[in-house]
């Protein structure tokens, strides 16, 4: 058989072959440390949290999304995505039905059970968590892996990494800041330690006021932000517009942050979800708690 016969029938044997038998096979370890292994990247996604959308579609794999959740809204191209119910009323068999060869489900979010239930489907699932800054870049990584847009993933990961280490060099020796981070206002919520925000505080120079609280999203008293006097209040609130309750800690001209002007807004889906939007919530957050120290 001459060499241009032998290649012919190596091509045609390979037409042959199942798409699977010619694909890569991919595994990575979710974050609730099970190993999600596919036979091929997949090309048909769900994911049931806002943020895994934001970080498939920062993993070069928005275009793999068949299904998402309610309040899916970025990026633009999300919001025109067919829904499978909301992170916390997901229908299965909205799920079944665009027949995806992965979903990705929010481990605290979608509520309890929610793997047990997923994994009846017969369909590989991907735990996300991220809880840490470091795991917003690993869980942008590990989609790409997932979805066979490693590449994407990995440059984009390694850019945030990037720009928040040097956030970090930048502000996060100087001196310190008090600081109250406000999620509402009645009942008055704010966030320990333990939270990703308190990260992005310490990046910026700032300090958590509580911190050492117990709770990850505590209900304190206002009488207990007078005692702790903090220089800085930043205020979150449901949209992108500054919320008018941030005003009526005005009321307290004695507070160091009303004295010094250290009222401060962030949006906040740019410190509330765990996606790349982060780096523009700490670069704003990080200039505004600055101007206190001029």
């Amino acid at each position: 058989m001459n060499r241009l016969r032998w290649r012919a029938r190596l091509f045609a044997i390979a037409l042959a072959l199942p798409v699977t038998a010619l694909a890569q096979a991919v595994s990575v370890v979710d974050f609730s440390g099970r190993t999600v292994a596919l036979d091929a990247p997949a090309r048909r996604i769900v994911a049931l949290a806002p943020h895994s959308v934001e970080n498939l579609f920062s993993a070069g794999a928005g275009g793999a999304l068949v299904g998402v959740v309610n309040g899916s809204d970025y990026p633009p191209p999300a919001r025109g995505l067919p829904q499978v119910g909301s992170f916390n009323a997901y229908s299965l068999e909205a799920i079944a039905s665009v027949n995806p060869d992965l979903i990705v489900m929010w481990g605290s979010g979608n509520g309890a059970g929610t793997l047990g239930k997923l994994e009846v489907l017969g369909i590989p699932v991907y735990v996300s968590e991220p809880r840490q800054l470091a795991d917003i870049p690993r869980d942008i990584r590990a989609l790409g892996v997932l979805a066979g847009t490693s590449e994407t993933g990995e440059a984009r990961a390694l850019r945030l990494e990037q720009a928040l280490a040097e956030l970090r060099l930048r502000y996060g020796s100087r001196t310190p800041i008090r600081v109250l981070y406000e999620i509402w206002n009645d009942p008055l919520q704010t966030i320990n330690g333990d939270h990703l925000i308190s990260q992005v505080l310490r990046l910026c120079g700032g300090r958590n006021i509580f911190a050492d609280v117990a709770s990850l999203a505590p209900r304190v008293n206002i009488e207990s932000v007078l005692v702790l006097a903090p220089e800085a209040i930043v205020a979150s609130g449901m949209s992108d517009s500054r919320p008018q309750w941030l005003d009526e800690w005005r009321r307290y001209p004695a507070l160091p942050a009303v004295r010094n002007n250290g009222l401060f807004f962030v949006h906040p889906d740019l410190l509330e979800r765990p996606t790349a939007r982060v780096l523009q919530g700490a670069q704003s957050l990080c200039e505004q708690l600055d101007t206190l120290r001029h």
